[in-house]
């Protein structure tokens, strides 16, 4: 709701008169606020519950962290030796 407001306000505007918009609200205490609201939520929802979502949003957090790590180290390996799918180096 709060993106499609934003979006409402700055669909009239120049491209140039956007940034001199937005600029006061990207500020540290904005996205300090933010995350601490996210964080109360997340733990209003998942963590006084009990609910075992948590586990889950770690596990495949790790996933996808240790997959993003190692893709920039793959794509070295394959560029290097200009190996095709099915080939090994």
């Amino acid at each position: 709701m709060a993106m499609r407001n934003f979006f409402n306000e700055i669909r009239g505007m120049k491209v140039t008169d956007v940034p001199k918009h937005v600029k006061p609200m990207v500020t540290t205490s904005n996205a300090k606020n933010f995350i601490q609201k996210s964080l109360d939520n997340y733990h209003a929802k998942y963590i006084q519950t009990d609910s075992i979502m948590p586990l889950y949003h770690v596990c495949f957090g790790g996933m996808i962290f240790s997959y993003l790590v190692a893709l920039p180290e793959e794509r070295l390996v394959h560029t290097k030796c200009g190996v095709t799918i099915f080939h090994n180096c």
